[in-house]
C-alpha cells in the first residue's frame, strides 16, 4: 500500500491533489490544513511522500518538510505560489526533493514525484557510502597503529606485521580490524 501526506489550507487543492494521486496509484491519502498537523500525521502514519503547502497556518511547509526528514527519509515536494529566493534556499536546506507552483498542473504531479522519490533513494545512498567510507576509515587507522605496534615491539618490517595480521585474521576467523584491537589491548 502506498501513503501520501497532503497539507494544504486549501480544500480545494487538497481534493484535486487527493483525486491526482489515487489516480497514480495512491492507496490511502492523509490530508491535513496545518504545517503542525502536518508533522504529527506524518510521524504517526508513516507515509511514502508528503507533499506540502509553503504558506500554511501554525507552522510553514519548509519547516513542518524539516521537521518531517529529522525523523522520516521520506521524499517531500513543496506546493507554493511564491517561489522567492529565501523560500528556495530553505528548501534546499530542508531536502525537499521538488516545488510545484500554484496553480499546479496535474500533469506535473506525476514527474514531480518520481523526481522526488529518485532524489531521496540518491541521498540515502550516498549517505549509506559515506558511513561505509568512514568505517574503512576507522578500519585503516586501527590496523595501521596495530601494525606500528607489531613493528615496534616484534622488530617485523611493515609488509611482515601485516602479513601476521592477515595469518591471525585468517586462523581466528576474525577481520582484520578485530585483531587490530585486540593488539593494541593487549598493549594497553
Amino acid at each position: 500500500m502506498r501513503c501520501a501526506l497532503v497539507c494544504d489550507d486549501e480544500p480545494i487543492i487538497r481534493m484535486s491533489l487527493k483525486n491526482k494521486l489515487k489516480e497514480l496509484g495512491f492507496d490511502e491519502i492523509v490530508e491535513c490544513g496545518d504545517g503542525e498537523q502536518a508533522v504529527q500525521l506524518a510521524l504517526s502514519r508513516l507515509p511514502d511522500i508528503a507533499i506540502l503547502d509553503v504558506s500554511m497556518p501554525k507552522k510553514d511547509g519548509v519547516t513542518a518538510a524539516r521537521d518531517i526528514r529529522q525523523k522520516l527519509k521520506i521524499p517531500i515536494i513543496l506546493l507554493t505560489a511564491c517561489y522567492d529566493p529565501d523560500t528556495i534556499k530553505r528548501a534546499k536546506e530542508s531536502g525537499i526533493g521538488g516545488i510545484l507552483t500554484k496553480p499546479f498542473r496535474e500533469q506535473d504531479l506525476w514527474p514531480a514525484i518520481e523526481l522526488a522519490f529518485a532524489r531521496a533513494d540518491e541521498v540515502e545512498s550516498l549517505k549509506e557510502q559515506v558511513e561505509d567510507l568512514k568505517e574503512t576509515l576507522e578500519s585503516r587507522k586501527v590496523i595501521e597503529k596495530a601494525k606500528g605496534i607489531l613493528m615496534q615491539k616484534q622488530g617485523l618490517s611493515e609488509p611482515e606485521a601485516f602479513r601476521k595480521m592477515q595469518k591471525l585474521a585468517m586462523d581466528k576467523r576474525k577481520s582484520m580490524r578485530q585483531i587490530a584491537e585486540a593488539i593494541l589491548l593487549t598493549e594497553a
